[in-house]
């Protein structure tokens, strides 16, 4: 069954496991139905999310559509995945199962189950094992995955979600997370840190309300964990030396913070709370960079271009595609024998007037992103690629018919968001450059050559059309420029003080709680999300252990499963709330203040 490299959620679980507690079944791939969530495009040039089932029968189905769904709509709030969203497809596999649930689910004595992959709490049902650790057969998992055609283990990264409501999940070669649980949604970012971006836990403890030791190895080969200084960082520029001193991502400051590995001491990491201490909260500078490294690798920055197998004539026109990032835009740039002379995808050459004789034509694609400082990963394929020419004047280049289309284009079949970049890329005449239109609402905009950045436009609220013509064709979208709202519930309040153009202030004598109810003028879920005295933004998920419960909060907090939740010291604090939609959309944050006496 499962055997590799495994992290369990808030807990350690760093070893390598061969597990062969339950029966496993034969995979039986004639079961399964392969269903396209998102398709950016060819999945042989995409990276592809697989989203296993398993624990679902028939009757389950419906249920396991709504846990992936409220799984990726958290997903796409996450940096960087909300930025490279158009960089990966998503494929979620049906698997129907005989048996409702998995193994060991919440116990050791609960049943153990025959499901198609699987899957078990408890580390497989060991009676030494983890119990938030949920484990399955990675070769059933593998097989069902390679039914997505186009994937392979190298542009896919699988993600398996059990048919369960308890909290737990992994992070090895592959993430599993429960489907059901309050925090399920949260809970698989945080392993794809692990599957995908090789990050480790900053947990400080090993077993929940069990503090760890001291760390007492060497320095750690993680990226976000050190036994150095901050001077000693930026003296021998190690670690997280380029981000020190700027607001984290997750709240509070990037710097040094006693803890993680599994150790409460002699070990740090860079920020207080971030997505691999404390689900909830958004990766870090530090963790953010390594995961739009790997994310950015698994595809290739040109996805096509004009041939560079033989010199061609300087009557032609060259082209490269790239890849579009939902967020920002990447930048191209031509030059002649190391000359400057363009900047846009297409370079027609008849327009230099080239001196007779051969010259060297190169094509730099690069990925401006401020996420990535590190100058290695800045300049690796992953951000930066090259595609190099030889041009001879000698050379004719025969006509073509060619006929001017649309070749692909950010998907039209949902709302783009109002800050987006939305592209469209077209075919390649050999003699011309196709001239793309762009239009909102009827009126012409300006926009890249391929691309637009809606965000520069700073469109009113509500909805609107955007389109783009090149020749008689034309490709629609529409905008969703109205961004969600998010409501607020507090319990009874000892003392309300509510004036027109003031915040809000409540006074409570004790505990109390808050429910966030996020809306949008558009169907689908929205996110909401809320922060502390100006610390990191938080996924509003409900009450831990039930999604449908209030917020509390209290003095001290609730500690929950050896966590503790909802902590608010006595005094006066300033609550902010926001929601984000959809099509990406964050809404302007409100607030209100509250005293705790």
């Amino acid at each position: 069954m499962w055997t590799g490299r495994t992290t369990a959620i808030g807990a350690a679980a760093v070893t390598v496991l061969s597990l062969t507690a339950l029966p496993a079944r034969a995979a039986d791939p004639k079961d399964a139905t392969v269903v396209p969530v998102q398709v950016t495009g060819d999945p042989a040039k995409r990276f592809n999310l697989v989203i296993l089932g398993d624990g679902y029968t028939p009757a389950d189905m419906p249920k396991f559509r709504t846990h992936y769904a409220e799984h990726l709509n958290d997903l796409w709030t996450i940096e960087p995945f909300k930025s490279y969203r158009s960089y990966i497809n998503v494929y979620a596999v049906e698997i129907p199962s005989g048996e409702s649930g998995v193994s060991c689910d919440p116990s050791l004595s609960s049943p153990r189950r025959k499901t198609p992959l699987s899957m078990a709490f408890w580390s497989d049902c060991r009676t030494d094992g983890v119990q938030r650790l949920l484990l399955m057969d990675s070769a059933a998992a593998k097989t069902y995955a390679d039914l997505v055609q186009g994937t392979t283990t190298a542009n896919r990264q699988i993600l398996a979600l059990a048919n369960s409501d308890t909290y737990g999940g992994a992070g090895g070669t592959y993430a599993t997370a429960s489907g059901g649980n309050a925090m399920s949604a949260l809970i698989a970012p945080h392993e794809l840190g692990h599957s995908l971006g090789a990050l480790d836990d900053e947990y400080d403890y090993y077993q929940r309300g069990v503090p760890g030791g001291t760390y007492t190895g060497t320095e750690p080969e993680s990226i976000h964990h050190t036994l150095l200084t901050e001077q000693e960082m930026k003296s021998q520029k190690k670690k997280w030396w380029r981000w020190l001193g700027e607001r984290s991502e997750s709240g509070g400051t990037i710097g040094r913070y006693e803890g993680g590995l599994y150790f409460s001491k002699g070990v740090w990491r860079p920020s207080q709370h971030s997505m691999m201490k404390s689900l909830g909260y958004y990766f870090d500078q530090v963790s953010r960079e390594r995961m739009t490294e790997r994310i950015a690798s698994k595809v290739n920055l040109v996805q096509d271009h004009t041939p560079t197998t033989a010199p061609v004539g300087d009557d032609r026109v060259l082209w490269v595609e790239t890849m579009h990032p939902t967020g920002h835009q990447l930048t191209v740039t031509w030059t002649v024998d190391g000359k400057t002379v363009h900047n846009k995808t297409n370079l027609d050459l008849s327009k230099l007037n080239l001196k007779e004789g051969t010259h060297t034509v190169q094509a730099t694609v690069t990925d401006p992103t401020a996420f990535v400082r590190d100058p290695a990963i800045r300049s690796s394929a992953a951000l930066r690629q090259v595609r190099t020419w030889t041009v001879d004047t000698r050379v004719t280049t025969p006509p073509d018919n060619a006929p001017v289309d649309f070749s692909s284009s950010t998907p039209t079949d949902k709302p783009v968001g109002s800050d987006s970049v939305v592209y469209a890329e077209t075919t390649h005449p050999v003699k011309n450059v196709p001239v793309v239109r762009w239009e909102v609402d009827g009126k012409r905009v300006s926009g890249g050559d391929r691309n637009i950045d809606l965000g520069r436009l700073r469109l009113s609220k509500g909805t609107h059309q955007l389109v783009a013509r090149v020749d008689s064709k034309s490709r629609t979208w529409t905008i969703d420029a109205q961004a969600p709202t998010v409501k607020y519930e507090l319990s009874k309040a000892a003392k309300t003080r509510t004036r027109p153009g003031r915040t809000p202030e409540y006074v409570f004598d004790g505990p109390f709680t808050m429910r966030l109810t996020g809306s949008d003028d558009r169907p689908g879920v929205v996110v909401s999300e809320f922060r502390i005295d100006g610390d990191g933004w938080f996924n509003y998920f409900g009450w831990p252990t039930d999604s449908s419960a209030p917020w509390l909060f209290t003095e001290n907090g609730t500690v929950i499963d050896g966590l503790t939740h909802g902590k608010l010291g006595k005094g006066r604090h300033t609550i902010e709330y926001r929601a984000i939609d959809p099509a990406g959309n964050i809404g302007a944050p409100g607030k209100f203040i509250v005293t705790l006496r």
